[in-house]
């Protein structure tokens, strides 16, 4: 009898944990989307992970935090990919609908990619709704390259536009991109009617209302225009 090896034995362990992590963050994020984060128990998603230990989350993962980090990476780094592609095409190019496709396109790709149902839009949704944990996504945001570039190239494209008012139509549009993918996602999970057929074309109709956001009139304040 052949006994196996100390390496073949700590592979075997490592992948059995990888594969644990994955249906523990499936789980998790599926709840999360579809109840709200803390709504959702450590035992609620070790039950739908399939782990009898109903620790495992805690084992595997840490906190809650740790875990809503988790599930954020396990969707940057394709999406990150798909910007830094679409970021070589563009350039250092100024047409506005460019900049903004490179940061609504690879969210739609991604879930795209991914089949129906999906659960990272309405996850991300929930999250970015919650005072504690919203940070963590911001914070995964702020590290990532080509959202910065994205951020300096819209910049660049109105160069006119008052700071204030940049900073206003930043916010704007970071909801609508968040709540409205989610809100596709979550048509197409429960198999109601979207307005738009596929993902591409449901990015198509966001890049054009983001356009509008950003190139819209800027109405003087009351004060403005007039003498000391």
């Amino acid at each position: 009898m052949v006994m196996p090896m100390t390496s073949e034995i700590t592979g075997a362990r490592a992948e059995r944990a990888h594969a644990t992590r994955e249906l523990i963050l499936t789980a998790a994020e599926r709840l999360f989307a579809e109840h709200g984060v803390f709504a959702v128990s450590n035992r609620q998603v070790s039950e739908a992970a399939g782990q009898g230990n109903n620790t495992a989350v805690g084992y595997h993962f840490g906190t809650k935090a740790d875990l809503v980090r988790a599930i954020a990476r396990r969707h940057s780094g394709p999406i990150e990919e798909i910007r830094r592609r679409m970021l070589a095409d563009v350039g250092d190019g100024t047409d506005l609908r460019e900049w903004i496709g490179c940061l609504v396109t690879p969210v739609a790709e991604h879930l795209a990619t991914l089949g129906s149902p999906t659960w990272f839009a309405r996850f991300g949704a929930q999250v970015m709704t919650d005072p504690a944990l919203r940070p963590i996504m911001v914070e995964e945001s702020l590290t990532s390259p080509s959202l910065v570039r994205i951020v300096e190239g819209l910049h660049r494209c109105l160069p006119d536009l008052p700071a204030d008012v940049r900073a206003e139509r930043g916010d704007m549009a970071r909801q609508l991109l968040v709540h409205m993918v989610a809100e596709r996602e979550r048509a197409l999970a429960e198999g109601t009617p979207t307005p738009r057929s596929t993902w591409q074309d449901a990015a198509t109709g966001l890049i054009d209302a983001l356009a509008g956001i950003w190139l819209a009139p800027v109405t003087p304040g009351p004060d403005e225009g007039k003498g000391p």
